[in-house]
């Protein structure tokens, strides 16, 4: 009996190094820490989930492959569960961009102790790359994974110092010429029609039109679609 990870999970879970000692912050079910373990990536993995419910199913899944030995669930908020130095790695998945922000905020004294991050954000991609490049961390890849017809962004991130070339890389990452070219340009083109329907949205707005936001949204737009004539180059 083995791990089946769905594609998003699959992704994130081939970012980690091997021999990495692994934390997987709101593990859910324990699926990432069972197949780390399983195809012998990680000698040691922590799950950790700020609810009950989900860590007793990641404990009750963690036993029933085997692996009650090589993995420990910790109950608690973020990475407020670890300790200083005792993981290398940390998987943070499936929650907001902002959350993950203030769970690496809350933990600095964790976080600075910590090689890689391999982060997953459900929404606020741009604040979450904000918050990192303006914190210390240098985004090494950014990766598109495409599960249900919805296109998911995962970033590895590591302690440095990041130039930003162009701000329009917060909303695009700023490696997105490394993922499959077709999944880019149907994920820059996406953010194309969104940026468009906010510009007519504001100019068909029968207040006085706020001139400066019609302004933002055209260079934004510019910028996209710059960004898409790369990628078809």
């Amino acid at each position: 009996m083995r791990v089946k990870l769905t594609r998003r999970l699959q992704k994130i879970a081939d970012q980690v190094e091997q021999g990495s000692v692994v934390a997987d912050i709101g593990t859910d079910h324990g699926y990432i820490p069972i197949y780390l373990l399983e195809n012998k990536i990680s000698e040691y993995v922590i799950a950790g989930d700020i609810n009950m419910k989900p860590l007793e199913s990641a404990e009750a899944n963690l036993q029933r492959y085997g692996f009650s030995n090589k993995a420990e669930t910790r109950l608690g908020s973020g990475l407020s569960v670890l300790k200083e130095g005792e993981v290398d790695t940390v998987i943070i998945a499936g929650m907001g961009g902002l959350l993950i922000s203030d769970l690496l905020e809350s933990s600095k004294n964790i976080v600075k102790k910590i090689k890689t991050f391999i982060l997953q954000p459900m929404q606020a991609q741009m604040e979450l790359r904000k918050y990192l490049i303006q914190n210390g961390f240098t985004i090494k890849k950014d990766i598109l994974v495409k599960e249900d017809h919805h296109i998911y962004e995962i970033f590895v991130a590591e302690h440095g110092q990041q130039e930003v070339e162009n701000t329009i890389y917060y909303e695009t990452g700023f490696h997105i010429q490394s993922n499959a070219k077709d999944l880019a340009e149907e994920f820059i083109l996406g953010k194309i029609r969104a940026t468009k329907q906010v510009i007519e949205n504001i100019s068909q707005n029968a207040s006085e039109t706020p001139v400066e936001k019609l302004k933002e949204m055209e260079r934004k737009l510019k910028k996209l679609e710059e960004v898409l004539l790369c990628l078809q180059k």
